[in-house]
């Protein structure tokens, strides 16, 4: 058996950022290895640029998850000129305001096209390995009651609706910690659920192998590396 936190993202918009192609940003079902990362080590009050902090968290991440509910796509055009002087200061918990950072990518207008998942709910269930280094899982629940920071899920603008910890279990496998955990409330009905899952968990029916690049190096901002996971319908 392993330890297993659980964790539920329902937000009215939440995005899961797949391969960028110049202006249009698009969002995967369910969130990759490093904006898991990105919302763990928010919780924990890493600071962006603690590259070795963070690539030692992404490379200890395991998990699996589920879409209780799927959302809705919605793509939004988004067009913003960021060297208005306004715009020139963000919110931050820190007593003190966030300027901007970046050169010529902060300067002119800009046009986007982003998509996003509405009203989606996903059930995580994640641990460590290994699992006695820092942090714990239970320093990990702890961030994730109380996070140094204010938490979104993806970007900035998808705010949680609902604390994301849901809780701590034990399992023999990720992917039967989801198959054991009930659904959201507002889970959809009459609909098949669908999930992903590490390959080492092993194949269910109606599933299949696929390759992914979810992660990042954090020091040089690209994503890196390939792993296999399944993707298809579970029993719950």
């Amino acid at each position: 058996m392993i330890p297993i936190l659980l964790l539920r993202l329902e937000a009215p918009l939440m995005s899961f950022g797949g391969v960028a192609i110049d202006y249009r940003g698009v969002t995967r079902n369910y969130p990759g290895c490093a904006m898991l990362t990105g919302v763990l080590a928010n919780a924990l009050g890493y600071e962006h640029r603690e590259f070795a902090r963070l690539n030692a968290l992404q490379s200890r991440l395991s998990y699996a998850a589920r879409a209780d509910r799927p959302g809705d796509l919605l793509t939004d055009f988004q067009t913003v000129d960021l060297s208005q002087p306004f715009l020139s200061q963000g919110w931050t918990t820190r007593g003190a305001p966030q300027g901007r950072d970046g050169g010529s990518a902060s300067k002119g207008t800009h046009i986007r096209l982003r998509q996003f998942l509405a009203d989606a709910v996903i059930t995580i269930a994640l641990t460590l390995n290994p699992p006695g280094d820092d942090p714990s899982l239970a320093a990990l629940a702890s961030a994730l009651r109380e996070p140094a920071r204010p938490l979104y899920i993806g970007r900035k603008p998808c705010i949680p609706s609902l604390p994301i910890l849901l809780g701590a279990i034990e399992a023999s496998s990720l992917l039967a910690a989801l198959e054991h955990t009930p659904p959201s409330p507002r889970a959809a009905k009459d609909v098949p659920m669908r999930a992903w899952w590490p390959a080492a968990d092993g194949e269910r029916r109606n599933s299949r192998l696929i390759p992914i690049t979810d992660e990042r190096d954090w020091a040089n901002q690209i994503h890196v590396g390939r792993r296999w996971i399944y993707e298809g319908v579970i029993d719950v």
